[in-house]
């Protein structure tokens, strides 16, 4: 394959992870190829030894490195997530049950979802039970 037949595919690969959730297998096969690609571009090499390194690289990359990586992405906000649940605010608004509004807490407004089976309403104390995504699951403070 050519030099630029694997920067081809390079490219591919990686821009592939934006819009395939891979959990970064494809970065990995891509800068692999990439790789290959910029040393068969500076020194000519018959087309085995291109896959064997391919191969090679790929597999390096995927078992030294893409756990600590894929880890290092993955992290959940956990000291956020303990340190919010349990946590009082003041809501903003009248929110019905699954309704979703806002929340002062900690001196920010928040995005929060009521889910308590009843209507609670503005300047109403709530307590913080889970945290989904960016939104605050909220039910009436006890």
């Amino acid at each position: 394959m050519p030099w630029w037949g694997w920067i081809l595919l390079g490219v591919v690969l990686l821009g592939s992870e934006l819009f395939v959730t891979t959990q970064f297998y494809l970065v990995f096969l891509g800068v692999a190829a990439l790789l290959v690609g910029v040393s068969t571009g500076l020194v000519e090499q018959p087309v085995w030894v291109q896959w064997l390194s391919f191969a090679a690289l790929s597999a390096v990359a995927l078992v030294g490195f893409r756990r600590r990586f894929w880890q290092n992405m993955d992290r959940r906000d956990s000291d956020v997530h303990d340190g919010i649940v349990g946590e009082s605010g003041t809501l903003s608004e009248t929110l019905a049950p699954g309704a979703q509004g806002q929340a002062e807490l900690r001196g920010a407004v928040w995005s929060v979802r009521n889910v308590d089976d009843i209507t609670l309403e503005a300047g109403a104390r709530v307590s913080t039970v889970e945290l989904d995504g960016l939104v605050l699951l909220v039910r009436r403070a006890s």
